[in-house]
Formats: C-alpha cells, structure tokens, sequence
C-alpha cells in the first residue's frame, strides 16, 4: 500500500519544441480562422469545380458570420487578406520547423506513429469505450499517447494542416506562373476553396474534442505540462479511495 502522504510523482512530459509548436498553432490558427470567416463573408457561398458565382449552384450557403468572431469584427474583407496571409506564413512555417525538428529527434516515430497493434479493431474499440466511460490513463500510461491520440494528431498534421495551407496556394492567383498545376490538383480553385473550408471545420471538431478532453482529464494539469512541460502523473483509482481513507 502506498503511503497517502507520498507527493504525486511529476515528471517532464513536453519538449520545448512541441510547446513552442503547440501556442505558436494556437494563436495563429485563431487569427487564421477568424480572418478566414471575414474573408468568406464576401461570399459565404461555396462550390465545386473552376467557377463559382451567384447564378451559380452552390453546395454550401451560410449566413454571414457576425463580428466578434470575425478579425477585423468591422466587414473588411481586405484587412482580413493582411491578417489571414501574415498568419499563413508563421503557421506554415511553424509547421515545416517542427516537423523537421520531430523526425530528427525522433518524436514522430516514438510518440505519434502508431503500432500495427494498435490498429486492430479490438484495440481501437476498446480506446473508445474508455473515453466514453472517461477512463484515463494512470501512472507512467498517461504519459505515452493513445491510438485515438495520434489518429487525431496524425490528421492535423498530416492531412488539416498541409491541406490548409496547399489549398489557400491553390487558390491564389499568384501560383499561376510557377504552380500552374496546384488548383487543377484541387479541381479547379472553387474546390480547392471548398476543401480549405472543410480542413478549417476540421481544425475546429479537433479543437472543441481537444478542448473537452482537457477540461475532464484536468485542465490545470494538462495546461501547465504545456507551458512548463511539467505534468503529475494521474493516481491510480485504488490510490485515490486509499488516500482518502
């Protein structure tokens, strides 16, 4: 039995890398998808193929986004341009950084690559049952990521966010004369405006579950391990009753 007045073990967690990464991502996809909203509220309409227009049928139509959402909050789609493209640069080259970073410490293939057990259906049902049930990792377990884990981050990193950024290229008119072939890789620039949309829907579903995870895993715990790279490793659940015996 262990003794309840020994102090909760706290260990390293996050390199400085990853947490330079993690609000670097944080603040600029904000500002990303808040100018990106007053952008498209020019024209909240969207489409597949090369041209889209009012006569046009749409897949897509929203009302537009109000203000306090928005960056500027005043319509501005111009001023929203300056913020979106500054923005684009420090993510896009956040996102080079880190991954080069990673493979050469090895990050991505010791954290984030997952096992072929992993994989199994056995074993991924079982990982969703245990988020269902919020039934987290304890001890040295919580340390390491889940296969929902890296499925997740393996799809912002891998999918989202080049995604993201490949089609906010495929969409400017100034790739023409080097990257002629980028918006026909997308199917013309209305889908590739199309699909940048859904990969910042992506981004947001990522960010609400992530945000979620975080509040029922603990929220002081989780956040202080990503600015300090500090985290106390979670009790097991006989520890706790036994502490408080």
């Amino acid at each position: 039995m262990t003794d309840a007045s020994d102090p909760p073990q706290v260990v390293k967690r996050h390199r400085l890398s990853t947490r330079l990464w993690h609000w670097i991502n944080v603040v600029s996809v904000a500002i990303m998808l808040m100018s990106g909203l007053m952008i498209f509220n020019a024209h909240p309409r969207l489409y597949w193929g090369q041209y889209g227009a009012n006569p046009d049928k749409a897949w897509l139509e929203l009302p537009d986004f109000p203000g306090w959402i928005t960056i500027p909050s005043y319509y501005s789609p111009a001023d929203a341009r300056v913020w979106h493209l500054a923005f684009a640069w420090v993510l896009g080259t956040a996102i080079a950084a880190y991954l080069i970073w990673s493979l050469i410490n090895g990050h991505l293939k010791r954290d984030l690559l997952p096992k072929l057990s992993e994989l199994s259906p056995g074993h991924l049902w079982q990982d969703i049952k245990d988020h269902a049930a919020l039934r987290f990792p304890t001890g040295e377990a919580a340390l390491a990521y889940n296969i929902l884990q890296k499925l997740a981050y393996g799809g912002v990193l891998v999918v989202l966010l080049p995604g993201i950024i490949l089609t906010g290229l495929a969409m400017s008119p100034g790739v023409d004369a080097a990257w002629h072939w980028l918006p026909e890789l997308f199917g013309g620039r209305q889908s590739a405006r199309s699909i940048h949309f859904l990969c910042a829907g992506g981004l947001v579903a990522f960010f609400i579950v992530h945000i979620a995870m975080v509040v029922l895993a603990g929220p002081v715990n989780e956040v202080r391990s990503m600015i300090t790279g500090w985290y106390r490793l979670p009790q097991p659940r006989a520890k706790r009753s036994e502490d408080h015996e």
